[in-house]
């Protein structure tokens, strides 16, 4: 007699190039479940819940379409027990099923539940790979064995060594591994920001179901007109414009930051990647094919591989060495809450109001945005990093907890104390001045330092540096601010404390 198999399905696991689908079993039962364990554990953003949602719904039409047997689980199906061990002891109990298979997790909290759901449980259990990664969890944590310093540069020239990629046999293409410092260029409108390609979706019957759950968010949701991939077919139309009309401005523009334009030459992939509509592998080959076919230059395609093979596959690597300890890392001690206007985006610095706001109504921001303007100010101001990083992973598409938590409080809010950032991230209004137009126009003054109309970075910026001398003073990254402090008056010192400070009681009206 044959036997019922249940295989679960999470929501950032809709690769429909797995194994598990090279055959048709009608003993094998595919679960996809839309439970208020996911939707509330954070509050997420709108469309971040949408698009999951909808992807999910798609992916199990295209499993039944092929001739697999699929149970999905509504968020407002009467039987619905709302978390994922319940729903799937239930379901075992309707198929009699005699084995539970699931890929994989992502998340170290899915990943115990699971395991400690699986232990109790009278029948077998068994975890299989999600096919997806460069690494295995653990690869990055042998590549570092014995070093204190998790240092991405040494990760990614093993990467791209070992897996051949930009390489003229050993030796990088071009004889340099990183074109970071070609990169940098402000963008003053021109060349003009690709067309947005995305197929717009009316999710508005989606979005009824989750207003009538009663599940809390935040953001703008856009269900008419909803612009995030459905499915592989619309992931790869969108990589196919970002390699032809993107990518080859990319390099030039990626820190680039403008209130005329949102997207600039970003690809906006990052959400079909990380609920893997599509694999990185073929990202990173059609990347390195443009470059290698003479469409794109070498410092633009090497400056977004690196992002893929190099910062993703890293991240994914301190991320499953370091749980669960990580997530509470505060090596600074900073304990302060989330201005109101994280909310809304409603401040009278342009820069935040420009970069929240975006993020509030687009689900998205580029990486420059996030570290060098939001995670910036929250790092200066001491706002606390386990609220900065829930915030991040409520608010971003693509945030899923084992690539969004290394960024803000390893990258971002320094809260590890060094382990993955060689300094702290942070500057002053002249930073944001040059790589934005941010500045033009804004309430705050980007030269003031003290008085009314000064830019709050500026008194923040050398605040933090005072207040933090005895935890930084001996970084050998970060000995010009402190050259600069020494070389100040007790007076200018006195002033731009008592300034920061009045900043930080007033951070809600800024």
């Amino acid at each position: 007699m044959a036997m019922t198999k249940i295989r679960l399905l999470l929501g950032d696991q809709l690769n429909l190039q797995h194994s598990w689908f090279h055959e048709v079993d009608d003993n094998h039962v595919y679960v996809l479940m839309e439970v208020r364990q996911e939707t509330d554990y954070v509050l997420h953003h709108a469309q971040k819940i949408l698009a999951i949602f909808a992807a999910m719904r798609d992916f199990a039409k295209q499993l039944r379409e092929r001739g697999h047997k699929v149970h999905y689980v509504h968020i407002n199906d009467a039987t619905n027990l709302h978390a994922i061990p319940a729903n799937l002891d239930a379901l075992i109990e309707t198929y009699q099923a005699r084995e539970v298979e699931y890929q994989m997790p992502d998340e170290w909290r899915l990943d115990q539940q699971l395991y400690k759901h699986s232990r109790m449980s009278s029948i077998p259990w068994r975890m299989v790979d999600s096919e997806h990664f460069y690494t295995s969890r653990h690869q990055a944590a042998d590549i570092f064995m014995g070093r204190k310093q998790w240092l991405m540069e040494f990760f990614y020239r093993q990467m791209r060594t070992q897996h051949q990629v930009l390489m003229d046999d050993k030796k990088p293409v071009g004889d340099q591994w990183n074109y970071d410092h070609d990169n940098r260029k402000p963008w003053r409108g021109t060349p003009a920001e690709p067309a947005d390609v995305r197929t717009m979706h009316d999710h508005s019957a989606l979005w009824d179901d989750i207003v009538n759950a009663g599940i809390a968010s935040f953001g703008r949701p856009q269900e008419r007109e909803f612009p995030w991939p459905l499915n592989r077919e619309e992931a790869l139309e969108q990589l196919n414009a970002f390699i032809q009309h993107g990518l080859p401005f990319f390099g030039d523009f990626q820190d680039a930051m403008s209130s005329k334009a949102w997207r600039l030459f970003h690809s906006l992939l990052s959400f079909a990647l990380n609920v893997k509509m599509l694999n990185p592998r073929e990202v990173v080959h059609r990347a390195e094919t443009a470059f290698r076919e003479g469409k794109v230059p070498l410092a633009a395609a090497e400056g977004f591989i690196r992002q893929i093979l190099g910062w993703r596959e890293y991240i994914r690597g301190v991320y499953w060495n370091f749980m669960p300890e990580y997530a509470e890392k505060n090596f600074f001690n900073h304990q302060r809450v989330l201005p109101s206007w994280f909310w809304n985006g409603e401040t009278k610095m342009n820069c935040l109001s420009h970069a929240i706001g975006q993020s509030l109504e687009q689900a998205h921001a580029h990486h420059i945005q996030r570290l060098m303007v939001i995670g910036n100010f929250s790092l200066l101001a001491g706002l606390q990093p386990q609220a900065v990083h829930q915030w991040y992973l409520g608010v971003y598409i693509d945030a899923f907890e084992w690539v969004e938590l290394p960024n803000t409080i390893g990258m971002s809010q320094f809260a590890d104390g060094g382990l993955l950032a060689t300094k702290p991230y942070v500057s002053s209004a002249a930073y944001i001045d040059k790589m934005s137009d941010y500045c033009k126009g804004c309430h705050y003054d980007k030269k003031q330092r003290i008085g009314e109309k000064a830019c709050p970075f500026n008194a923040l910026y050398w605040d933090f540096f005072e207040r933090n001398k005895r935890l930084l003073a001996k970084n050998p990254r970060i000995g010009m601010a402190y050259r600069q402090i020494e070389k100040m008056d007790e007076k200018t010192i006195h002033d731009f404390k008592h300034q920061a400070q009045k900043i930080l009681d007033n951070l809600d009206k800024l």
